[in-house]
């Protein structure tokens, strides 16, 4: 859009009019916006003759003459009574005045049309390949502003318009419907910022909203097509039957994904992350990825099934990564995230993973890489993780410069229909919560398809906002390839099947305006399928060669596997080094006014780095940070109150009372040291839960740690844990360290404050794929953190943290358990009990150890030994063996807990055992009993359920 001279430049001298042409020369280029300042004039006109300029004065006096105002007029909008163009008493005007007024008017009308296209355009336009139309609103109709047939070969000032200053009305409508009624229909005007609107409009209207093609551009999206289409047929005729939820229908994504990746090289990014679900993944990894057909076809062969026993996953599932190198010779890394069924929980795990790309590029203004998630119409709509993720994209712990989003509108979510999926118009309605365009575009109109491309990365290059691409499409063959959509959708799916597919219509049209020759599209097609054919019998080779992927890049010398490490890590650290970042954490800038409290807990902290005090649970912490990050790892805590802790334990970010500002302590620890950051997290647990495992994915060297609010919580997020956090390394071979804090403990809280839920946990665990621990002290959490890092065996760990032991008398450490040593994965009796006249031996974990030590010492019981489980999973059987080797045998051992029998670790313990431990300790419970509800939401009652199960635990053998 040209953009409308500032007006007091405008009407200067240097305009190029002369002063006494100047009011009339202004009528030509007239509209609301002039009106408005010519208003204001009068207005000063009015109060001050002298605050005008001569040229104003004269055509005001003249102005004046003709008028009865005989005092101020209260001034209200241009056009309307009382105004200038129509005074009070005014009952006819007459030569220029009337015509002035008409012409006002006229202009008004047209502003008001132009607006309500550029707001309601794309109701209008022709979005959906399969002819559905909509009703014309009255809103976007000429005669709705009283327009006449008369009126529309009158020339108008455009200028607020893009193109031309001055068109007919027949003209104005005309470039209207082509920029926002043709095969795109825009949203945009729902944002906020002037600046990006006017930007939008101008893109858009200077074009009509249309990018013409040259030959090699023709050529290469015909390529694409070609490609897109001969793959999917050709998948469909050798493997008869199999699914591969193919493509077809909506073939142009092939060439929207490959100009998009051409178009960031030319923006300079280095690195793009994809994520999207099964439909047309197998036609993206072979004709963007560059994943070779061979590879597909031999999965689909499936000719070594012993490679695959109990692990693996479904060929459109699987990720892949490759580089691409753009016509202008930049390039670009591609990652496609793999993926499970649950479709857009992808979402927040590509945005972590390009986030932790980029901080290890330290690119700071997220410009080197970016994200494309490719989602589905049904699931934009009906999954809540869309606008999780969504809300993220502006956050600050979160942003990564901007995702373009593209949604391959089937319009059918499996069987359901639209009306029956979602309540509003639009798929991508939900979107509007962002200040960011929304493109809907015919599928089958590539040109058009190439237009929003190339709009949306200038957009997100200008903006580093998200944009969406509603692509209109339809599915040729149903869910799968062995579903018969006519059962339920029979008059969609007869116009479907009477529809050539996108190659051919867009060849059709290329041919009619001589932009290709029928040659090249049977040469495209011909080398197309012999290339398939090629590498269907490279597949079927007897000889092809098996390869197993090593981690490498940022991975290498990392491992996973099942194998448990064989030796026990020192994650010690000197006790002058402990008590010199523990001292440095407790000074403040100059200046730095703290809330009183927290210089109580400062000062606090300041006594235990004296030795005054023994180290609590939260410093335990901050030096298990503080440590790492000295030896250069980076630190990564998330969560709903990261920064304080939900129960004020942790204050890593102080804020000053005068003023507001934050600081960090663990920022300022030495030189060179990794870097941190503690992120207050929206309500939010599946998109930050992804985000953060995804950022874990790259970033191996960094403990990356999500907190629950309550551990309760996590089960928002269930299907991130299942599907990606327990089983990736299994399904698709990704390794990652990342670490849940799951605040557990039964405290009289409730049922929801109470259980982290730990035996689902415990029932996910298999082939040593996860830790789950539950630490009783500070220096066991201390060092359980520093294993996590200093160990190069990656695996997610899932930590039962405390909420009363926080501050518990008994719950502390000194510097010298943390200066040396390790996490113990099984506490013996820390008592001087003689073995031999120990009568039941209590084995529990967690928070209920400190409720059966204090009864213990108050009945002065020496019969009895507790034993500690600080690990759970991998259960650490050679520790507990030893722990219990000095008892006699037929000892009965009790695992006691807070939990309700079918919840806790009692099952998960007794089918692990087989009831008896080690064939020498019969294996009994104590627990609540079996519950269909974690707790009681009563204090008392909570308090009279841990008296009873504290006294069964201690009864008399019988």
């Amino acid at each position: 859009m040209l953009d409308k001279p500032d007006s007091a430049s405008y009407y200067s001298e240097g305009n190029g009019h002369s002063d006494n042409q100047l009011p009339e020369a202004m009528l030509n280029d007239l509209s609301s916006e002039s009106l408005t300042f010519v208003e204001s004039l009068y207005t000063n006109y009015l109060e001050s003759p002298s605050s005008v300029s001569q040229e104003w004065r004269e055509y005001f006096s003249k102005f004046s003459q003709k008028s009865t105002r005989s005092r101020k007029p209260n001034f209200g909008p241009s056009f309307k009574r009382h105004t200038m163009f129509n005074p009070p008493g005014r009952q006819k005007t007459e030569g220029l005045d009337r015509q002035t007024m008409k012409i006002a008017d006229r202009q008004e009308r047209l502003d008001q049309l132009i607006r309500n296209y550029r707001v309601r355009g794309h109701i209008l336009a022709s979005l959906d390949p399969l002819g559905k139309k909509r009703a014309t609103p009255p809103e976007l109709m000429p005669e709705f502003y009283d327009f006449s047939e008369r009126d529309y070969d009158r020339v108008f000032s455009t200028s607020t318009f893009g193109g031309p200053k001055q068109r007919t009305l027949r003209e104005m409508i005309q470039w209207l419907r082509n920029t926002y009624c043709r095969s795109i229909g825009a949203q945009f005007m729902h944002i906020d910022s002037l600046r990006v609107r006017k930007w939008l409009q101008n893109r858009m209207e200077s074009t009509a909203n249309f990018l013409k093609f040259e030959r090699p551009e023709s050529l290469r999206i015909l390529r694409r097509l070609t490609d897109s289409v001969v793959f999917e047929e050709f998948i469909q005729k050798k493997y008869v039957g199999l699914k591969s939820f193919s493509l077809e229908g909506a073939e142009s994504l092939i060439p929207l994904l490959d100009l998009a990746i051409e178009k960031a090289g030319e923006q300079g990014v280095d690195e793009i992350v994809f994520g999207m679900a099964h439909r047309g993944r197998l036609n993206v990894l072979t004709n963007i990825m560059g994943k070779k057909p061979r590879e597909i076809f031999r999965e689909y062969e499936d000719s070594v099934p012993e490679m695959s026993v109990g692990r693996g996953d479904v060929k459109y599932h699987l990720g892949y990564s490759s580089d691409w190198m753009t016509e202008s010779g930049h390039n670009v890394h591609l990652t496609l995230c793999f993926n499970p069924s649950h479709l857009e929980f992808v979402n927040p795990v590509a945005m972590g993973r390009m986030r932790a790309k980029q901080d290890r590029w330290a690119n700071i203004d997220r410009t080197k890489g970016m994200v494309l998630l490719i989602h589905g119409d049904a699931a934009f709509a009906g999954e809540g993780v869309v606008q999780e993720s969504l809300n993220l994209s502006e956050l600050r712990g979160y942003r990564t410069g901007g995702t373009i989003h593209v949604v391959v509108n089937n319009q059918i979510g499996f069987t359901t229909d639209p009306a029956q999926s979602r309540s509003s118009t639009y798929a991508t309605d939900v979107a509007k919560m962002l200040q960011i365009p929304i493109f809907h575009v015919n599928g089958e109109d590539p040109e058009a398809v190439a237009q929003v491309v190339r709009l949306a990365m200038d957009f997100r290059k200008e903006f580093h906002r998200d944009v969406v691409i509603d692509m209109y499409c339809y599915r040729r063959r149903g869910h799968n390839e062995g579903d018969e959509p006519a059962f339920t959708q029979p008059l969609m799916y007869d116009i479907i099947n009477k529809r050539p597919s996108v190659r051919d219509s867009f060849l059709q049209r290329m041919l009619e305006r001589k932009s290709v020759t029928k040659e090249d599209g049977d040469r495209l097609q011909d080398e197309s399928i012999s290339h398939l054919e090629a590498e269907l019998s490279a597949a079927r080779a007897k000889n092809y060669p098996h390869t197993v992927e090593l981690p490498a890049g940022i991975w290498a010398g990392y491992r996973g596997g099942r194998e448990l490490p064989a030796d026990q890590i020192d994650t010690g650290v000197p006790e002058k080094d402990l008590i010199n970042m523990l001292l440095k954490q407790t000074e403040v800038p100059e200046h730095f006014t703290p809330h009183k409290k927290i210089q109580r807990l400062l000062n606090i902290r300041k006594e235990m780095a004296e030795g005054e005090r023994k180290i609590d649970w939260g410093t335990a912490e901050a030096l298990a940070f503080a440590s790492l990050l000295t030896e250069g790892y980076r630190i990564r805590v998330s969560g709903q109150d990261a920064q304080r802790g939900t129960f004020s334990h942790r204050h890593a970010v102080l804020h000053d009372v005068k003023n507001g500002k934050k600081y960090t302590p663990l920022k300022h620890l030495v030189g060179g040291q990794g870097p941190v950051e503690f992120v207050n997290s929206p309500l939010s647990e599946a998109g930050v839960l992804g985000f953060d495992y995804g950022y874990s994915l790259d970033c191996p060297d960094g403990l990356i740690i999500w907190e629950a609010q309550f551990g309760d919580f996590c089960n928002a997020a269930q299907v991130i844990i299942d599907q990606f956090i327990v089983s990736a390394e299994d399904k698709w071979q990704r390794y990652s360290g990342m670490v849940m804090l799951l605040p557990h403990g039964f405290e009289g809280q409730g049922p929801e404050h109470s259980s982290a839920r730990f035996e689902r946990f415990l029932q996910l665990a298999a082939e040593s794929n996860i830790q789950i621990a539950m630490p009783t002290t500070p220096d066991q959490f201390f060092h359980l953190l520093r294993r996590q890092m200093i160990r190069k065996w990656r695996k997610p760990l899932i930590v039962m943290t405390p909420k009363s032991l926080l501050r518990h008398r008994d719950a502390v450490s000194s510097f010298k358990s943390m200066s040396s040593g390790s996490f113990i994965k099984v506490i013996g009796d820390t008592t001087d009990l003689e073995p031999a006249k120990v009568k039941r031996i209590l084995l529990c974990t967690g928070k209920i150890y400190y409720d059966l030590s204090e009864h213990r010492k108050q009945t002065e019981r020496d019969d009895v030994a507790i034993i500690r489980m600080e690990q759970l999973y991998p259960v650490p059987k050679e520790e507990l063996e030893q722990a219990l080797a000095s008892y006699p045998e037929g000892t009965p051992v009790y695992w006691v807990q807070e939990e309700p029998e079918n919840m806790g670790a009692w099952r998960f313990m007794y089918c692990r055992f087989k009831g008896n431990l080690f064939g020498r300790h019969p294996l009994k419970g104590v627990y609540r009993p079996a519950s269909a509800s974690p707790a009681t939401g009563s204090g008392r009652s909570h308090q009279f359920e841990q008296e009873m199960l504290i006294s069964e635990s201690f009864r008399e053998e019988e």
